[in-house]
């Protein structure tokens, strides 16, 4: 408190500081390094605490130097600290200090003359004077003043402004109305937008017409993350520096030349899900942006849930999404190096073998092992004998002998299990654990970020502290929030729950979020992409509504799926008048609002199929479609339907009769409906939301379990009629219904029989017409 108080902060500042355990073990440091009783000028105090607030761990040793340099003022401005922080951190690596560079860098000892000042401002306005008489005080000042501190870069802020200010007046004169009038204009035209019209919303579509506003696709997200340069490791907050720091970064730069290596390291046991599509877009986009690799490393460190089916069912995946992996790799290539890592850790006293079951090491409160002293030697040969299926299953472990953020003690690094890998077969009986694995394959491929979601975050000091005590190359850890979805559920076990109860069919059923079935559901690799993009890189835990996803895709399938009629409730309709001898073929768009995109052409005939919703046998004001003496325009056909006569049987009507009257300048239709002609019949599939409330696994909402919240009746299955050119379309071509919603072909169709997913409804009000 005296120390805070004496720094000069108010109360409430005080109060904040208080609050950070570790800003006032600094501020109590800082004062250790000035002589007994020194009494600070109001220059120096905002200094100290300025240095104390931003220095970084990995800089700490660098704290007396500066307060000392603060003290007998060689460094006396907030420029000159903020520089020698940025000193610090650049030469963290360095073995010894050398004070001639510091101060070369900071400055010290530099003063910039009143002299020097006016004969840089009279140079620089000067340069600029055609420009500053023409815009007069309009002109944009800041430019001068960065150009003025380039030249003199420990000039007084203060005094260059002023000067900078006195050279502008005698230049122009006193401001006159006209000044003021542009002024007030200039502020009117730079006040931020606050209508929903001037905000415009970043889909696909304004993407299209260059109007989008933030980044345009992932890759450009990704080139503004403020991470760190490749052989940079140690200027990231938490990055542990040790004397070999620097030769290891250094023999890093010379195997990768500088690149960027990023990876996506995803278990091959269930299929990756919407919560994956970010970590696989940061990841490859982030490599990507910088002109570096990524790779596709399978985390297979466990054989008893992992599968062949998953290893390319994931692969599929990334590659749907639009991305190449530089290299395909598995955690299981290294199992010999990471069992010879294991020796190394157990020899350094580092590692040992425990006999704690799981259900004594679980939780955070566990008593420490009796066997973490146990001799080295003992520990190597048990450890041996667990490698050579000496010792049963579950009755020995390797635990590491660190304690994890959130405090976890001796985590385990190899556990027994006898049984095949999927890769490796029976060659091992011990495999390594995640926390162990992640960092160690991290380092033997060089990745320089190791980008994962924030629940990693308790697990950075092992990832450091495991790399350290081995003495390899360290990679940085950085977190980003999870993307979770509303009304849905992506735990590979509880999917595997719905799958078994009958609840969905399989991983890539429709009416689930994992990539498979957004797939088959119709998603554009692009609008799950750009809804990744949309997201944004934060820290931040958020749950999206569907909603969100649903929209991405619209804005995606608006530009790409071609328009076709199709009729999911057929109802019969026979044409009076009709104007051909027999059935005909009409030209119409892909795109209607684009007609150079192309056309296709549909059947019409004497008899054609309308949708049952388009015809109502009693008119309300609202109803605008085909009615007994309310006619309604054919799409495309040029003509009206006026209603002669109507078949009902039970309750239920089943064929109209309708009289062709002709399009005129005078008799225009108040809508027009879409039909189909000469029809073949499809499997149509109408899929529902699975879940009924937005967390299904929350047990306040839902106290029975997510099995209990699934809603009934969340596929509809119909027969609906397209026309016969759309017959030849392939699995997974996507396709507008005109005034429906956007479908795709199901992997189920075969010849003859088409199956269509509807991916989303479209935009619009019950009733609207296109």
């Amino acid at each position: 408190m005296e120390h805070l108080q004496s720094l000069g902060l108010n109360e409430q500042k005080i109060k904040e500081t208080l609050k950070n355990a570790a800003l006032t073990a600094t501020v109590a440091r800082a004062f250790s390094y000035l002589p007994p009783g020194a009494e600070l000028d109001a220059t120096q105090k905002p200094l100290i605490f300025q240095a104390c607030s931003k220095i970084k761990p990995q800089t700490a040793h660098f704290l007396e130097v500066i307060v000392k340099k603060i003290f007998d003022h060689s460094l006396d401005t907030s420029l000159r600290v903020d520089t020698a922080l940025e000193y610090a951190l650049a030469n963290v690596t360095k073995a010894t200090f050398d004070e001639a560079a510091f101060d070369a860098a900071c400055g010290v000892g530099v003063t910039v003359t009143p002299e020097e000042i006016e004969r840089a401002v009279e140079t620089t306005v000067a340069k600029y004077r055609d420009d500053i008489v023409q815009q007069r005080y309009r002109f944009n000042v800041g430019k001068l003043l960065a150009e003025i501190r380039a030249a003199l870069p420990w000039v007084d802020g203060k005094a260059l402004k002023s000067e900078v200010d006195v050279q502008m007046f005698d230049l122009l004169g006193p401001k006159t109305e006209a000044d003021e009038e542009q002024k007030g204009k200039k502020r009117r035209e730079n006040a931020p937008a606050t209508t929903a019209q001037n905000a415009p919303k970043a889909t696909a579509a304004t993407e299209a017409t260059g109007e989008k506003d933030g980044p345009r696709t992932m890759v450009d997200l990704m080139r503004n993350v403020d991470f760190h340069r490749p052989g940079e490791n140690f200027k990231t907050d938490g990055y542990v520096v040790t004397p070999d720091t620097e030769r290891l970064l250094k023999e890093h730069l010379q195997r990768t030349g500088g690149k960027v290596r990023t990876r996506f390291p995803p278990e091959p046991n269930g299929i990756l899900h919407i919560g994956h599509a970010k970590a696989i877009n940061i990841n490859f986009a982030y490599a990507a942006a910088n002109d570096g690799v990524c790779f596709l490393r399978y985390d297979d460190t466990n054989p008893e849930k992992e599968e062949e089916k998953f290893v390319k069912g994931i692969r599929d995946i990334v590659e749907w999404l639009g991305y190449k992996p530089y290299k395909i790799t598995y955690s299981s290539d290294y199992f010999q190096q990471l069992y010879e890592f294991a020796v190394q850790l157990i020899k350094r006293n580092m590692a040992y073998v425990c006999h704690q079951t799981a259900e004594q090491m679980k939780g955070f409160t566990t008593e420490p092992s009796k066997w973490r002293d146990r001799p080295v030697a003992e520990s190597l040969q048990l450890f041996e004998d667990m490698k050579n299926g000496k010792i049963d299953e579950g009755a020995a472990t390797l635990r590491m002998k660190i304690t994890l953020e959130e405090g976890k003690m001796d985590p385990v690094a190899y556990r027994i299990k006898f049984i095949p890998h999927h890769r490796t077969g029976t060659q091992w009986c011990i495999y390594p654990t995640y926390d162990y694995t992640h960092c160690l394959c991290d380092s033997l491929e060089d990745i320089t970020h190791s980008l994962c979601t924030k629940e990693f975050q308790s697990r950075r000091s092992s990832y450091y502290w495991l790399c350290n005590a081995l003495n390899i190359y360290c990679p940085v850890q950085w977190e980003y929030a999870r993307l979770n979805v509303n009304y849905t559920v992506v735990s590979k076990r509880k999917i595997n729950s719905l799958i078994t109860e009958n609840i969905v069919n399989d991983w890539d059923d429709p009416r689930l979020f994992t990539l498979s079935a957004l797939r088959r559901k119709g998603y554009p690799a692009e609008a799950i992409n750009n809804f990744c993009a949309q997201m944004g890189m934060t820290g931040a835990q958020t749950s999206i509504d569907p909603a969100a996803l649903e929209a991405s895709a619209r804005d995606v399938l608006n530009l790409t799926a071609p328009r076709t009629m199709a009729v999911l409730d057929p109802l019969k309709v026979t044409l009076l008048d009709y104007p051909y001898e027999g059935p005909v073929q009409i030209p119409v768009a892909d795109f209607p609002n684009l007609p150079d995109k192309g056309t296709h052409s549909v059947w019409i005939d004497r008899v054609v199929y309308i949708e049952r919703s388009d015809f109502m046998d009693k008119v309300d004001k609202s109803f605008r479609r085909l009615a007994p003496g309310q006619p309604v325009g054919l799409k495309y056909a040029g003509f009206m339907l006026q209603v002669e006569d109507v078949v009902k049987k039970a309750d239920q009507f089943t064929e109209l009769t309708c009289r062709v009257v002709p399009c005129t300048a005078t008799e225009k239709p108040k809508a027009y409906i879409h039909w189909v002609a000469k029809p073949v019949p499809v499997e149509v599939r109408l899929y529902e939301k699975l879940f009924m409330h937005k967390n299904p696994e929350d047990s306040n909402e839902v106290p029975g379990g997510f099995l209990s919240d699934c809603a009934s009746d969340t596929v509809r299955t119909v027969t609906g009629y397209v026309d016969a050119y759309v017959t030849d379309s392939k699995v997974y071509d996507k396709y507008q219904f005109e005034r429906i919603g956007y479908f795709s072909v199901d992997p189920d169709s075969r010849d003859g029989k088409l199956v269509f997913n509807r991916t989303v409804t479209l935009k619009e009000d019950t009733g609207k017409m296109n």
